[in-house]
C-alpha cells in the first residue's frame, strides 16, 4: 500500500497492510527543518506551512497527515465597508509583531484590539494588545511586504494534493461553532452563562455557515481526501452539555454530509477527550477521531477506548509528547509504540501517533525510532 492508501484504509476502521504512523508535527518541526526563521514560514508563506510539512513528512519518511492546509479556503466574505490592512507594528531579532487597522472614508483608523506576535523560533501567537502593553494605537508602523501569494481554493488544494502525491492524505478543516478561550475572541463560558440566547443564537447561525461551506467543498472539483473537525480543546473550554447544546448539532450534520459523499472525517479535539469519544461513537457518523491524549493531558487510556468504541470510530494517537517524545530515550519510544500497537491495532482502524503537537526540539532519533517499529512490529 501507498501511504495515502494506509491512511485512508485505517481511518475508514478497517486493516491496512501495516499500522500508518504520522506523529503529529504540523508546525514547529517542518518549520525547523526549513532552517528559516518561523516568521518566514507563517508570515511571508515562503515557504508554506504546508509546503514545510510535506517537506518534513519526506525527510522522516511516515505517512503523511496533512489535517489542514490552512488559507481561506472556501470562505465567503461580503465586502468590507472600510479599508482592512494589516501592518507591522513591532520588529526586533526575536519578534515581528502585526496589527489590523480598519479605516474609513474619513481617514480615522481604527485599531483591532489584537496583535499577532512572530517569533523567530516558535509558533505564532495571536492576543490582547493590552497582553503586552501595546493597547494604545501605534504612533508608527510599515506595510507588510513580500508575502508569497497563495492560490485559492479547488487551485491551492489541487497544487497541494500534487505536492504530497501518494506520501500522505490531505485535509480541510471545516469545524462546528463552540466556546472559545475567555482571553481570545469569541464567545467563551461566561457568555454562554451570561448571554445565553445570544450564544445560541450565533451557534445556530454560525452552523448554517459552516454547512454552505461545506457544501462548496464537496463540491469542487478536486476534494480533500479527509474532512478534519472538532477543535482544539473542545472540552477544555466548554462542558460536556454544552457541547451537546451548541456544538454537536453541527457535528452531526457535518459528519452525516460527509458520510453520504463519501469522504471520510476524523475529529481532532486535544486535552480532555473521552466524553467526545462515547459521544461521536454513539449519536454521529464519524469516521476517526485523535489525539485520545494520555493523562495528565488528556483522560485516554487508548486500551480502554479501543474496547469501548473500536468496533464504531478508527482511532489516532496517542504517545506523550513530553515524556516519550521530547524527554524519553529511544528506548522509551520503542516500548511506548509496541504498547499502543499493542493495545489498540489489532483488526486495523488504528493510525500510530503522538498527543497534540511534538515539540520544536523532539529528538529526530525519537521519531525516526516511532516509523522504524510501526514499519516492523507493526505489520498485519
Amino acid at each position: 500500500m501507498t501511504s495515502k492508501e494506509r491512511m485512508l484504509t485505517a481511518m475508514c476502521n478497517r486493516e491496512p497492510d501495516m499500522v500508518p504512523v504520522a506523529p503529529d508535527i504540523s508546525n514547529m518541526i517542518p518549520c525547523k527543518l526549513t532552517g528559516k526563521p518561523f516568521w518566514d514560514i507563517y508570515l511571508y508563506q515562503n515557504p508554506p506551512l504546508w509546503q514545510a510539512y510535506i517537506d518534513a513528512v519526506r525527510y522522516f519518511g511516515f505517512d503523511g497527515w496533512l489535517c489542514d492546509i490552512g488559507g481561506d479556503l472556501y470562505f465567503e466574505h461580503a465586502e468590507p465597508d472600510c479599508k482592512i490592512e494589516t501592518v507591522i507594528v513591532f520588529r526586533n531579532e526575536e519578534r515581528i509583531i502585526t496589527r489590523q487597522y480598519f479605516e474609513k472614508e474619513s481617514g480615522k483608523k481604527e485599531w483591532s484590539d489584537f496583535i499577532t506576535v512572530y517569533y523567530r523560533s516558535d509558533p505564532p501567537t495571536y492576543m490582547k494588545a493590552s497582553k503586552i502593553g501595546m493597547d494604545a494605537s501605534p504612533e508608527k508602523w510599515e506595510p507588510v511586504e513580500g508575502v508569497k501569494s497563495q492560490k485559492k481554493d479547488a487551485e491551492l488544494l489541487a497544487e497541494v494534493k500534487e505536492y504530497m502525491g501518494e506520501d500522505g492524505v490531505v485535509g480541510i478543516g471545516c469545524y462546528p461553532p463552540a466556546l472559545s478561550n475567555p482571553e481570545g475572541p469569541g464567545y467563551s463560558i461566561y457568555d454562554y452563562y451570561d448571554r445565553y440566547r445570544e450564544v445560541k443564537e450565533w451557534s445556530e447561525r454560525a452552523e448554517q455557515e459552516i454547512l454552505k461551506r461545506l457544501k462548496r467543498i464537496l463540491e469542487a472539483p478536486v476534494r480533500p481526501d479527509f474532512i478534519l473537525t472538532g477543535g482544539s480543546g473542545l472540552l477544555v473550554f466548554n462542558t460536556p452539555k454544552i457541547l451537546r447544546d451548541i456544538t454537536l448539532p453541527a457535528l452531526q450534520k457535518i459528519t452525516k454530509i460527509c458520510r453520504d459523499a463519501g469522504v471520510p472525517t476524523q475529529v481532532h479535539c486535544c486535552g480532555p477527550e473521552k466524553a467526545l469519544v462515547e459521544m461521536c461513537a454513539n449519536e454521529t457518523d464519524l469516521d476517526s477521531i485523535n489525539p485520545l491524549e494520555t493523562p495528565p493531558m488528556g483522560d485516554c487510556e487508548l486500551k480502554e477506548i479501543k474496547k469501548l468504541f473500536g468496533k464504531r470510530l478508527s482511532l489516532m494517537g496517542n504517545l506523550h509528547t513530553t515524556k516519550i517524545m521530547l524527554k524519553g530515550s529511544v528506548r522509551d519510544v520503542e516500548m511506548a509504540c509496541k504498547k499502543a500497537i499493542d493495545d489498540a491495532g489489532e483488526g486495523g482502524g488504528f493510525i500510530l501517533s503522538t498527543g497534540d503537537q511534538c515539540g520544536r526540539d523532539t529528538p529526530e532519533e525519537n521519531i525516526f525510532k516511532m516509523i522504524e517499529v510501526a514499519r516492523t512490529y507493526g505489520r498485519y
